[in-house]
């Protein structure tokens, strides 16, 4: 069957039923002529010895889509992921998990596999929708469907904004200000990712206003084809997991209740608990006496096994509940502190520059790096093909949470964060036309406890300024939680936490980043454990985090206040030329070999735009200087009457050729040579002799004469 509907003034087309029938559920979706089809599968058991949901999402970029064959050599077949196609998977996950019950253990998979795309329309919008839709008409039960839609406007180049915008064309969103994606269902906001040009609370208010409104349009069109073909929904979980014999699985957990109940007063609250080591001490006490009294009551070990699941669950809302009724949290702190911070800059020899960043037990050490423009990441995607001079990378190793585990490739997690710094901190790199370089930011976390994603940006923001980058202004990160109990249709009650960390992370909260500067904002990142946030949450929230990163950057500025005067000695130098691009094939020479030798003999690195720019890079001042020199003379317009001392290249019977510049050679005519008539030219000069000559004259074809010049 098909649907059509109207988005933000562009056609939607679904189809259901014509393709992947074989899962639970199936659609195509077309916008404009981009296209997308899901598919979601449940697996027909659960996973043994599995303590969480298996929700699985994948996002399948195909090369086919674009009308391109990959441009490696070697490999002509998509391979992994990119990290672009990662960041989708995980804005969509994000958004539909907490739509499912999370006792489920039967896995659920949703694969997205974009099919073709018009260059206009965001595939990732496209995937989201089908996602939900898949889900929708499948019999896998949640609490969908759920909505997701672009916002953004144009700006023009003298600041007028325009209005905002519903899934703008790409050639749009190349001009705002504001490129925000938001998930919603119901009125709430279950997701928000965003990049902003240092945009302040009131725009994105309205933004994500407008993103809510837009979600209910398409919501409305996924119920309507949900209520006509919709497959009826199986339960995920079963209503008894356990046979009549006692407990009952309610008797398990009532009992299971009032231990945490008894004990959480005296394990989590008697006194401040200053470390994480003394948090997970508390709660495995209180998992530790639920054993102590179940198996007292004789209750079998598996029953026991999924009490400590109950346990911990419980163990959360202990900690909710305490911040609901006494606004007291478990460490002390008050509701909008953040914990101690330490700064630091210049933390590493020889680097170009390092710091590290302490928010209580989190830690992490960031590190930059300089290279020349030809160090650029090359990106050849199934959107794009293009260059990445600013790039942020986040490593997570298992020491920095106290566990031996092995060390396996980058993550989607480390993808994630590292991207989301990535994305905060782009808005206050100089452009490369004032700083032509190439920059690498590493992040290695050192110690985790809370929003490393948060401390690796500000890391990197103080690494940034000690290695002389001169930065627009300084920015900074903080993650603000949520402690909250849902009524009918809405929240009982809420609390709003700053710089929220372990127990702090439960059902019922939400983990909401927002990276900016003391005025406006550069990034957000939302994912929320209810059934999605209002609008007065959202903005109490953008509030909070605005105070917070005053107090960061605050005590960043008491670090290092503004950029170092000078980039590091050992980072590279990088000159500019601009010469004319016809003169580009002189510096590369036939088959590369002049260019290469000017690398092999001065030790400099050179690379070459189409528009004539030539960029020359060496952290030795000398070989840097040979270079620039080479380049200028091979590429330097010369005029008639310029005088050189220059040298004999070659001898022929009508006269000799001097070479003027590198690569620049001109005929000193035989009759040129002397007063008097010279029968050879070898009578008076060899091959190597420099003599004095002046341009005579310079032809159409560029060819120069000589005449020589009297001593």
């Amino acid at each position: 069957m098909e649907f059509t509907k109207e988005i933000g003034g562009k056609k939607m087309i679904v189809k259901i039923g014509d393709l992947a029938n074989q899962a639970n559920g199936s659609c195509l979706v077309q916008y404009g002529e981009t296209t997308v089809l899901a598919t979601a599968v449940l697996a027909p058991s659960g996973r043994e010895g599995v303590d969480y949901f298996p929700l699985s999402v994948e996002y399948e970029e195909k090369f086919y889509a674009a009308g391109k064959i990959k441009g490696s050599r070697f490999i002509k077949r998509e391979t992994r992921p990119t990290d672009e196609a990662v960041l989708t998977a995980r804005m969509i996950d994000r958004s539909i998990r907490p739509l499912f019950d999370q006792d489920c253990r039967r896995a659920v998979q949703v694969v997205l596999t974009v099919l073709s795309i018009d260059q206009e329309n965001d595939p990732d919008v496209v995937a989201f929708t089908a996602a939900s839709l898949a889900l929708a008409v499948s019999d896998i039960d949640w609490q969908g469907p759920i909505a997701g839609v672009r916002i953004g406007r144009k700006v023009e180049e003298n600041g007028e904004k325009g209005p905002w915008q519903i899934n703008p064309k790409l050639e749009i969103q190349e001009k705002s200000d504001l490129n925000l994606f938001v998930s919603a269902a119901q009125g709430r906001v279950l997701m928000i990712e965003a990049a902003a040009e240092d945009v302040g609370n009131e725009a994105l208010e309205e933004a994500i206003q407008k993103g809510i409104e837009s979600c209910q349009e398409v919501n409305s069109f996924i119920k309507e084809i949900q209520d006509q073909v919709g497959k009826e929904k199986v339960p995920l979980v079963e209503k008894k997991e356990y046979s009549e014999e006692n407990p009952t699985r309610e008797e398990l957990l009532k009992m299971t209740e009032e231990i945490v109940s008894k004990e959480a007063p005296l394990c989590l609250f008697a006194k401040p608990l200053l470390s994480k080591q003394d948090r997970i001490g508390a709660a495995e006490k209180i998992r530790q006496k639920v054993e102590e009294v179940l198996e007292a009551e004789n209750i079998g070990k598996e029953k026991r096994v999924k009490a400590t699941e109950y346990a911990n669950k419980l163990i959360y809302r202990e900690v909710s509940s305490a911040i609901l009724n006494e606004k007291k949290r478990i460490d002390g702190r008050k509701l909008d502190e953040v914990r101690p911070l330490n700064c630091e800059v210049g933390t590493l020899p020889r680097v170009h520059g390092s710091a590290v960043f302490s928010r209580g037990e989190t830690q992490v050490m960031s590190i930059v790096t300089l290279g020349s423009p030809g160090s650029e990441q090359y990106l050849d995607t199934m959107e794009e093909e293009s260059k990445k001079r600013f790039m942020h990378h986040y490593n997570f190793p298992p020491f920095c949470t106290g566990e031996a585990r092995p060390m396996r490739s980058t993550g989607r997690r480390e993808i994630g964060h590292g991207a989301l710094a990535e994305k905060g901190m782009l808005p206050i790199i100089p452009e490369e036309e004032g700083f032509p370089y190439t920059i690498r930011l590493v992040s290695e976390v050192l110690s985790s406890n809370g929003s490393s994603s948060m401390a690796s940006l500000c890391a990197s923001v103080l690494a940034l300024m000690d290695a002389g980058i001169q930065i627009k202004k300084p920015v900074a990160g903080i993650a603000i939680g949520l402690a909250s109990e849902e009524g009918e249709g809405s929240f009982k009650r809420y609390q709003v936490l700053t710089d929220i960390q372990d127990l702090e992370d439960g059902p019922g909260g939400m983990d909401f980043k927002v990276i900016g500067s003391k005025e406006g904002v550069t990034a957000i990142q939302l994912d929320t454990k209810t059934k999605g946030l209002t609008m007065e949450i959202v903005k109490e929230t953008l509030q909070a985090a605005q105070k917070a990163r005053t107090h960061i950057l605050d005590k960043m500025e008491a670090a290092i206040a503004v950029p170092r005067e000078n980039l590091s000695k050992y980072a590279p130098r990088v000159t500019v030329l601009q010469i004319n691009p016809s003169k580009i094939r002189d510096v590369i020479g036939p088959g590369g070999k002049v260019i290469n030798e000017i690398i092999e003999k001065t030790g400099a690195l050179i690379d070459i735009e189409q528009d004539g720019r030539v960029f020359i890079s060496s952290a030795d001042k000398d070989s840097l200087e040979k270079a620039v020199k080479w380049v200028k003379d091979l590429t330097r317009e010369l005029e008639k009457g310029e005088i050189f001392e220059g040298k004999i290249v070659k001898i022929m019977d009508f006269g000799v050729f001097i070479e003027l510049t590198p690569g620049q050679d001109g005929l000193l005519h035989i009759s040129k040579m002397s007063d008097h008539h010279v029968k050879h030219p070898s009578d008076l000069v060899k091959e190597g002799d420099k003599i004095k000559v002046k341009i005579a004259d310079i032809s159409h074809d560029g060819k120069i004469s000589l005449v020589r010049v009297k001593e």
